[in-house]
C-alpha cells in the first residue's frame, strides 16, 4: 500500500512540475499547441520510462538473463530464487547474472508479476547457499513491498522534468517566447511584459534544471534506510536465518573493489552500496538525505541480534 501511495505522490509531482513549467512557455501564436506538444511528449517519456526502465538497468549494467543454468553456481542460484519466490509468495521473477567480481545484488520491475533480480559474478563466487538464499530474500522482500515500482515512477519523473527544462531553455535562448497581441498597448509595454515573462521563465528553467539531481537522490532516498532494514526483515522471515543475512553483509561490506557494472544512476537499486561512499556508514540528518544505504554495521547488529534471539528461544543458547 505504501509502494502505491509512493507512486501517486510520484505521479502527481509529474504533474505539479509539468502544467505549471510548461503553460508559461506559450505566450504568442502557436505557443498553446507548442506546449500541449511538450506535455504530451513528457507524458510519454514518463510512460515510456516506466514500462522500459527495468529493462534499461539492466541493460546499463550488462546483466545477461540466466535462462538455461550450465554451471553448479548458477543451477544453485535458479533452485534459490525458486525457494524464494514460493517463501515469499511472490511470481518466479526473472534471473540475470551481472558480470562482475565485486559481490552485489539488486531487483527491479514496475510490480512482482515483471520483477527482475540481479546477481554479481561475485556474488555467486563468495556466500554459500544460505547467505546467496538471504541475499535473493532481501531483493525479493523490496519486490513485495512494492519498492522497485516507486523507483521505476521516479526515473520516469526525472526523464519527464528533464524534457520539460530543455523545451523551456530553448524558449529562453533560441527567442522562442512571444508576448502581446496585435493590438494594444506601444514598444515599451510590450518591452517591459517580454522581459518580465523572460525572468519568469529563466526562473522556472532554473527550477526544472535542479529539479532532475534532486529528484534522483529522491529516488535514492525512496527505498534506502528504512526500507533497507524492512528489507532485511523480510529476508529474515522468509529463511528464518537472520544470521546468513548477517553473514553474507559481512564479506560484502569487506570486499575491497568497488562494483564497476553498476553506476551512480543504479546505486540505490543494490544490497550495498557499489561507490563505497563513506557517508552511508555515518548517521544523522546528513547521511539520510545524501546516503543511499543505512550503515552496514547497524544493519548486521540488527540481523543478529534476531539471529541470537531466535536461537535463545529454541534453546540453542544459554539462558
Amino acid at each position: 500500500m505504501k509502494g502505491f501511495l509512493g507512486t501517486l505522490v510520484v505521479l502527481g509531482l509529474l504533474l505539479l512540475v509539468a502544467g505549471p513549467a510548461a503553460a508559461e512557455t506559450g505566450g504568442g501564436d502557436g505557443g498553446g499547441s507548442i506546449n500541449q506538444g511538450l506535455i504530451a511528449l513528457g507524458a510519454g517519456l514518463g510512460v515510456y520510462a516506466y514500462r522500459t526502465g527495468p529493462e534499461k538497468v539492466l541493460w546499463a549494467t550488462g546483466a545477461r538473463e540466466l535462462t538455461t543454468a550450465t554451471t553448479d553456481a548458477e543451477r544453485q542460484l535458479v533452485n534459490v530464487v525458486e525457494e524464494m519466490a514460493i517463501a515469499a509468495a511472490l511470481p518466479r521473477p526473472r534471473i540475470w547474472i551481472v558480470p562482475d567480481p565485486d559481490p552485489n545484488a539488486f531487483a527491479t520491475g514496475q510490480d512482482p508479476a515483471r520483477a527482475n533480480v540481479a546477481v554479481t559474478d561475485g556474488l555467486l563466487a563468495m556466500l554459500d547457499r544460505d547467505e546467496l538464499q538471504a541475499v535473493v530474500g532481501h531483493e525479493l522482500g523490496h519486490v513485495k513491498s512494492y519498492d522497485t515500482r516507486l523507483m521505476t515512477t521516479l526515473a520516469a519523473l526525472v526523464g519527464a522534468v528533464a524534457l520539460i527544462s530543455d523545451g523551456i531553455s530553448r524558449s529562453i535562448f533560441r527567442g522562442g517566447v512571444r508576448v502581446g497581441g496585435s493590438g494594444g498597448g506601444g514598444r515599451g509595454g510590450r518591452g517591459k511584459n517580454a522581459g518580465g515573462l523572460l525572468l519568469v521563465l529563466l526562473v522556472i528553467w532554473l527550477i526544472s534544471w535542479m529539479l532532475a539531481p534532486i529528484i534522483t537522490q529522491l529516488l535514492a532516498m525512496g527505498v534506502s534506510r528504512k526500507r533497507e532494514f524492512l528489507a532485511d526483515a523480510l529476508s529474515a522471515q522468509f529463511t528464518r536465518n537472520p544470521l546468513a543475512l548477517a553473514g553474507a553483509l559481512e564479506k560484502i561490506e569487506h570486499a575491497q573493489a568497488p562494483t564497476k557494472a553498476i553506476k551512480r544512476g543504479a546505486a540505490h537499486l543494490c544490497i550495498a552500496d557499489p561507490l563505497g561512499r563513506r557517508l552511508d556508514n555515518r548517521e544523522g540528518l546528513l547521511a539520510d538525505i545524501f546516503a543511499t544505504h543505512p550503515p552496514m554495521g547497524q544493519r548486521i547488529a540488527r540481523l543478529k541480534g534476531m539471529g541470537y534471539a531466535r536461537l535463545k528461544q529454541q534453546g540453542d543458547l544459554p539462558a
